[in-house]
């Protein structure tokens, strides 16, 4: 009897914990998720393994984005050479006040295999 009583009380406290955690579960917001939120324009680029999404990005020279850097496969960072812009670990988005013309190179910071020297992609500030 006291086995049996024991068993149910076990199972029960399993499944009304099973049950709280369901309901109390809120999914969490990615940093990106809530930089879209934020209603502030964006530049978003995009990260897989050895590539970013577009080999070249253009912004208007003056303009203020929030540059964002989504990791679709594998883990990186990037680097604007010559703005100062570097996006890595937790910090994956940043206000960027795009104030001076020319060509930038953006490359991944993060050594992510065998293709990682040839991760660049261009950024146009017209």
């Amino acid at each position: 009897m006291y086995k049996w009583l024991m068993s149910v009380l076990f199972f029960g406290a399993c499944a009304f914990g099973l049950i709280f955690l369901l309901v109390s579960a809120k999914p969490e917001k990615s940093e990106e998720d809530a930089a879209a939120e934020s209603g502030k324009p964006q530049l978003k680029i995009t990260a897989s393994n050895f590539q970013f999404d577009q080999p070249e990005y253009k912004v208007k020279k003056g303009e203020t984005l929030q540059v964002v850097l989504k990791n679709k496969e594998g883990v990186h960072g990037m680097e604007i050479n010559g703005l100062g812009v570097t996006l890595s670990g937790k910090e994956l988005s940043k206000d960027v006040t795009f104030d001076k013309a020319g060509s930038y190179e953006i490359v991944c910071t993060v050594p992510c295999g065998a293709g990682h020297v040839n991760m660049k992609a261009k950024l146009i500030v017209e």
